[in-house]
């Protein structure tokens, strides 16, 4: 069987893929989820409550559905990439990435030796369906889709070298954490902060990787696939829930004595 990966195919055609982010870490919500008809779902694992168990059951739940899965990692840990491909996330998005040294690490971590470091037991796992992809070992190299996040004051000095490592497929720019980075915390919308952004996403899409990120904001979303964007995750889960509910219970309800203000639109 050959090396198969739609969302990585995508990505290297220039096809703008449109996402929704998962952090209910609910497989029953990913299954709704990816009804919607969504090119991509993103299963938190940085800031959702889920483990490896409930990201593998999201997972099982998107598979019937044209929807692609990308598992976020903790963090950028050799072990957890390793149970992660092995049940089967061949699309990958790792926080926190700073350095060119940081980013081949990373590569390393998803591809098998000689040319990583990947522990070789497949053959029990998920990604081979239990040994019946009998070329596995040959293809999943090619079938993993590496994406870092870029999201401190220091990553974006980096970005070029970073961009240049082979293995990369795309950066992602974390707009929360690179807003706290440069002093903007809870301020993604400042003007340095989106200058700053763009100027990033710019570096990406010259270095002929995949540039992506994260907003609830319709027209932001909009400007950043009209900006050469190629993955643009526009909303998650919980807080479109959130303002639903809310919303619901407002026609009906006084304000609860609770009540906090209003959150701004997502951007992480």
């Amino acid at each position: 069987m050959p090396a198969h990966n739609p969302f990585k195919s995508a990505l290297a055609a220039g096809r703008p893929q449109v996402g929704l982010w998962l952090s209910m870490a609910d497989p029953y919500l990913a299954e709704v989820s990816a009804t919607a008809g969504f090119d991509w779902l993103l299963i938190d694992g940085e800031h959702a409550p889920n483990d490896l168990r409930s990201t593998l059951s999201a997972m099982q739940a998107i598979a019937p559905h044209r929807s692609q899965p990308v598992v976020r990692v903790v963090a950028g840990e050799t072990p957890r990439i390793k149970q992660l491909l092995d049940i089967g996330a061949c699309n990958l998005l790792v926080p926190m990435v700073d350095t060119a040294e940081q980013a081949r690490a990373m590569v390393a971590a998803t591809r098998y030796p000689p040319r990583g470091l990947r522990g070789v037991g497949s053959a029990v796992g998920r990604a081979s369906l239990w040994s019946a992809r009998t070329d596995y070992l040959k293809v999943a190299d090619d079938e993993i889709c590496l994406l870092v996040q870029a999201e401190t004051v220091t990553a974006l000095h980096n970005l070029p070298a970073i961009c240049a490592e082979p293995g990369v497929d795309g950066v992602f720019i974390g707009p929360a954490d690179l807003a706290a980075s440069m002093g903007f915390r809870g301020n993604p919308g400042a003007p340095q902060v989106q200058r700053a952004i763009e100027h990033a996403m710019q570096i990406i899409i010259d270095s002929g990787k995949a540039a992506g990120t994260l907003t609830s904001d319709p027209a932001l979303a909009r400007r950043y696939l009209d900006l050469g964007c190629t993955f643009v995750a526009t909303g998650v889960d919980v807080l479109l829930y959130a303002g639903a509910a809310r919303r619901l219970a407002a026609q009906f309800l006084a304000p609860p004595t609770d009540a906090h203000p209003a959150a701004p639109p997502a951007a992480y």
